[in-house]
């Protein structure tokens, strides 16, 4: 029987006003966001600042941004589902949103399924998208349900029969030639082409199902051609599944790597048009699923972070400011992408002081030399609690903070805001 994924449901069966609820609840509020003209968000947070009890770092999901990217998604890939990578942002009230809006989700571990189900999604709306999995979190995925999962090793294929015999497995390939997205994942994930054959057989022969391929270009994207070269690849591989007779494969994971911006247009062109290309005997729906694993697309421009200014020091015509985030919190070395990053100043003690513009840097909060969020950008003066509006801060960023110096990611808290650029 041919694994069949949930449709993805057109954004007029839901209202704004069902997202703002879903997200609402999730929070405890007792009333919804109102809609408000995005460039009035500044006044949303002057609002929000002048209720907090201490001065201290804070959180802005714009849900109007998300509806939108939802729109942009449907229009332009009409007939892929995106399954959130929850590993991108697990903001409880984000992850109610998208599951309103229809999305399926992309786990890696047992707490992300959690996390998942905490809104009443289906396991049926899951992917265990870890090519190597903990036996634990395998064993749990098999008794709630979550029975399609990725694989690129034989001791995992041995680990799948062992744990979760019951479920269907996606092959995941290596991309050919994925050098230039912002980080490739090629050195550690994804069966080799010489690799496909090998794997296929010995899923079969323990009687496994494998029902697809995935691959994933990598983090950040900077070029369309390479998802055609990752389709092409992907295509070989279901031709060799039909030679070795194995039952014939339906669905095709074409990953992540995507960004709101100007070059998802051509993404999306070229991944349609690659499709029909290469699956042109997979048209309907019934032979072919394509799905993705989207998590910087509908994260990133969705969420503002404002800090305060804790401290500061002046030398000579240099500013330097202390703020209440940092390195090992939102802005992590690792994950964190600086070049997204969008500062806005919010003087709150001195609106109108004269706007001159001084060489800063801005420091967290920690005690590690190391923790410097911005070196050398133009700031005006800046007074201790005024804040710093930092833009594009969904991705990566709470996820993959820690509690290093006691200073704790998770006590972060997260307000709600309703947008529209039309207003």
């Amino acid at each position: 029987m041919a694994l069949i994924l949930p449709s993805i449901p057109s954004l007029s069966t839901f209202s704004s006003l069902q997202v703002k609820l879903a997200a609402s609840q999730v929070k405890g509020d007792q009333h919804v966001p109102a809609d408000i003209p995005r460039h009035q968000l500044t006044t949303l947070i002057r609002s929000i600042i002048n209720k907090q009890d201490e001065h201290g770092p804070f959180y802005i999901v714009d849900l109007g941004v998300l509806v939108s990217l939802m729109e942009k998604w449907n229009h332009c890939l009409p007939n892929v589902q995106p399954f959130f990578a929850v590993k991108c942002n697990h903001e409880p009230a984000f992850i109610a949103a998208l599951a309103t809006l229809g999305a399926s989700f992309d786990c890696a571990s047992k707490a992300e399924i959690e996390a998942v189900f905490a809104h009443g999604v289906s396991p049926m709306r899951i992917v265990y998208a870890n090519p190597c999995k903990g036996e634990y979190h395998l064993r749990y995925a098999a008794g709630v349900g979550v029975d399609l999962a990725t694989f690129d090793s034989m001791d995992e294929v041995d680990k799948i029969k062992r744990c979760h015999p019951k479920c269907s497995l996606l092959l995941r390939i290596a991309v050919p030639n994925d050098k230039s997205s912002w980080r490739s994942f090629g050195a550690k994930f994804g069966a080799l082409p010489e690799e496909v054959a090998p794997l296929l057989r010995h899923a079969h022969k323990l009687g496994l199902r494998v029902v697809g391929i995935s691959f994933h270009v990598g983090s950040k994207a900077s070029e369309s051609q390479v998802y055609r070269r990752a389709i092409a690849a992907a295509r070989a591989a279901f031709d060799v599944a039909d030679e070795l007779k194995m039952p014939k494969m339906h669905v095709l994971d074409i990953g992540g790597g995507f960004k709101a911006n100007q070059l998802f247009d051509e993404i999306a062109e070229t991944i349609n048009v690659a499709i029909k290309d290469y699956f042109s005997d997979h048209q309907s729906d019934s032979d072919l699923t394509v799905m993705a694993e989207p998590g910087r697309f509908f994260a990133e421009t969705a969420f503002t972070m404002v800090a305060n200014v804790m401290g500061k020091r002046v030398r000579g015509e240099k500013r330097e400011y202390w703020i209440s985030d940092g390195i090992y919190g939102s802005f992590n070395l690792p994950a964190y992408d600086k070049s997204s990053m969008q500062i806005s100043p919010l003087q709150i003690l001195s609106p109108h002081q004269n706007q001159v513009t001084y060489s800063s840097t801005v420091f967290g909060p920690t005690c590690d030399s190391l923790d410097t969020v911005v070196a050398d950008c133009k700031l005006p003066e800046l007074k201790l609690n005024d804040y710093l509006v930092f833009h594009n801060m969904g991705a990566y960023t709470t996820s993959a903070g820690t509690n290093f110096n006691g200073f704790c990611i998770s006590a972060i808290p997260t307000y709600l805001a309703f947008t529209s650029a039309n207003n």
